[in-house]
């Protein structure tokens, strides 16, 4: 009787484990918080246990090297409908059919969100939740006009989470324009994550994504999971200097836009697909080398062996692979190139 009560409660264990390697402070002296009608969770409720990941016991071959961040703060249903767009894949393809990028092809159906990189709406915008975006290595944040209640998407900072309110700064407010008051001299801005400011209302050394290069322009860099740039030179008029993630010192002009923070998802680096199958599933073709090809498919092909004929490592057109030049002439934007091997 007791013996078969253990086998029960052993068939009953869970069938992932976690794998704790590094936790963040911040994460230990959290406390739970009550905000709106979301109940009860921890400060860090989007700090997604940092480089903790979720990894399963091995029943299956495809399970056995499966490893994923633990992202249980997501929004379980489906993304608001009004704001996405059907996507059309083109398997690689140009409008003659040619193969102009090779490896990409099938995957699931996707639908695009449309995600508000330009940032105008001012006023306080609460986060509702924060999404899945099968389209970008990071996470999404809804967020809804406390005046209005228009709701847009962005792309979720590190450790936001669902009543926070953010806010965007790139335009004077309605009692500015009445008074004609200077913006740069009556705004106070808050130097928090989520916030959406000019470069020139950013003090040096704060973390940003989401760098626009034209004064109205939308944010293009720093977009993926993680990623962040410093600013480490600002003023209110010419260029700012920014520090990317890459090394890279860029110039860029003080009234481009930029968000607060660093984004979403820092552990999607690390994650592991476990099997080729998951590969086909995010829309991605086996990739063969070149030396296993015919000479007529690839420079690298051809001969007897494993051979490529003293031939430094190139694509199947011939543009070299591994660092050689292809830069016909230097970005002037450019203060300090990235450090290269």
């Amino acid at each position: 009787m007791i013996l078969n009560s253990f086998r029960s409660a052993l068939v009953r264990l869970p069938r992932f484990t976690v794998i704790k390697t590094t936790v963040s402070p911040y994460f230990k002296s959290c406390s739970l918080t009550k905000i709106g009608n979301f109940g009860q969770f921890p400060r860090a409720y989007a700090a997604n246990s940092p480089g903790q990941f979720k990894t399963y016991k091995p029943r299956t071959p495809g399970l056995r090297w499966l490893k994923r961040p633990i992202n249980d703060h997501l929004w379980k249903g489906k993304p608001v409908r009004k704001l996405t767009v059907a996507k059309r894949g083109t398997g690689g393809r140009n409008h003659h059919g040619h193969i102009t990028v090779r490896h990409r092809g099938g995957g699931h159906k996707r639908r695009i969100r449309v995600v508000d990189f330009h940032r105008w709406d001012t006023g306080p915008h609460e986060v509702i939740r924060i999404e899945y975006d099968p389209n970008r290595s990071a996470h999404l944040a809804l967020l809804q006009n406390q005046d209005t209640g228009k709701l847009s998407y962005i792309i979720a900072p590190h450790e936001l989470a669902p009543g926070i309110m953010v806010q965007s700064f790139r335009k004077p407010t309605e009692d500015q324009i009445k008074d004609n008051e200077d913006p740069s001299i009556t705004r106070v801005a808050a130097i928090e994550k989520g916030n959406c400011l000019p470069l020139r209302m950013i003090p040096v050394g704060t973390l940003v994504h989401c760098i626009g290069l034209k004064p109205n322009g939308p944010g293009i860099l720093c977009r993926a999971a993680g990623c962040s740039a410093q600013v480490i030179r600002t003023g209110e008029k010419g260029y700012a200097q920014v520090r990317l993630s890459s090394g890279e010192v860029r110039l860029i002009d003080v009234n481009c836009c930029a968000t607060i923070g660093t984004l979403s998802n820092p552990d999607h680096q690390h994650r592991m697909l476990g099997k080729a199958g998951r590969s086909r599933w995010l829309g991605i073709r086996p990739t063969v080398r070149g030396v296993a090809m015919n000479a007529c498919d690839h420079p690298h092909g051809g001969g007897r062996g494993k051979s490529k004929g003293n031939r430094h490592p190139c694509s199947p057109t011939g543009v070299l692979a591994k660092g050689g030049k292809t830069r016909k002439r230097p970005n002037r934007w450019v203060v300090k190139p990235r450090p290269r091997r």
